[in-house]
C-alpha cells in the first residue's frame, strides 16, 4: 500500500491519546477507536507511522499491533486471553530442567533459578522443578494465584504478556518483563539459553539466526509496550 498521509501526530480526547493521521484518528483493524491510555504509548505508535516510506510495510507495525490485539481481542474477552496465557505457566520452561549432573542442568540453574525464586517472592508463588521432559502438573495453589494476578491486569499488559509469555514460553519471564525487575535484554537471553546451548555445539544458519532476531526484537518491543502503556 502507497503511503497516504503525511504527518503523524498524536491528539488528546476524553483523557485518551489517539495517533492521527493529518489530522484524522487512526482506528483498531477492528474498527474500534485506537484509545491509548499514556501519551508515550500513543507517541510510540505515531513513530511507527512516521517511519513508514513511500510504502507501506506491514512489519514496522510492532506496537500497532499490540495496541489492536489488545482493544479488539482483549477488552471484550480478558477471560478468554487468561486462559489462553495460563499454560504457560502450567509448562513453564523455567521449570523443567535437564537431569542433575548434566553440564545444560548447572547453567539452567544458575540462569532460570533466579527467575523463578525471584518471581515466587514477589507474586506468592510456589513452582514444582521438574528434571527431564516428563510433564508434572503445578501445584493448584499456583495455578489459582497465577489465573488472579492476571485478572487484575489490564487488556494492554494482557496484550504484552502474550508475546512476552509466548516467545519465551514461560509465563515467569513474561510476567518478570511486566514487574520490570530484570532488563528485557537479560530476560531475552535466559530464554534463549537453551537455544543458544545448542547452537554453540552444533552451529546456527543464518536464516535460523535471522528468526532469532526477529523474535528478539518483537519479545524486546512487548516489554517497551507495557512499559510505555503503564506511564
Amino acid at each position: 500500500m502507497k503511503r497516504f498521509y503525511e504527518q503523524a501526530t498524536v491528539g488528546e480526547r476524553d483523557g485518551t491519546w489517539h495517533v492521527l493521521l493529518d489530522g484524522r484518528a487512526v482506528k483498531t483493524v477492528g474498527g474500534r477507536s485506537q484509545a491509548m491510555p499514556t501519551r508515550a504509548l500513543a507517541e510510540a505508535l505515531a513513530a511507527e507511522w512516521a517511519a513508514q516510506g513511500p510504502q507501506i510495510a506491514a512489519s514496522g507495525f510492532i506496537l500497532r499491533d499490540m495496541a489492536d490485539y489488545a482493544l479488539d481481542v482483549v477488552a471484550p474477552d480478558p477471560a478468554q486471553a487468561i486462559r489462553e496465557l495460563l499454560p504457560y505457566g502450567e509448562t513453564d520452561t523455567l521449570c523443567y530442567r535437564a537431569d542433575a549432573g548434566d553440564a545444560l542442568r548447572r547453567e539452567q540453574d544458575l540462569a532460570w533459578e533466579p527467575l523463578l525464586a525471584g518471581a515466587e517472592a514477589r507474586h506468592g508463588l510456589a513452582f514444582a522443578r521438574i528434571g527431564g521432559v516428563i510433564h508434572r502438573p503445578q501445584p493448584p495453589e499456583t495455578l489459582a494465584r497465577l489465573e488472579s494476578l492476571l485478572a487484575g491486569m489490564d487488556a494492554f499488559a494482557l496484550a504484552a504478556l502474550r508475546n512476552l509469555a509466548g516467545l519465551a514460553a514461560s509465563l515467569v519471564i513474561g510476567l518478570t518483563a511486566l514487574d520490570g525487575a530484570v532488563p528485557p535484554d537479560e530476560l531475552w537471553t535466559a530464554a534463549s539459553l537453551e537455544e543458544d546451548w545448542q547452537a554453540e555445539r552444533w552451529g546456527q544458519d543464518e536464516e535460523a539466526e535471522a528468526r532469532r532476531e526477529g523474535r528478539r526484537q518483537v519479545f524486546l518491543a512487548a516489554a517497551r509496550f507495557a512499559n510505555l502503556a503503564r506511564g
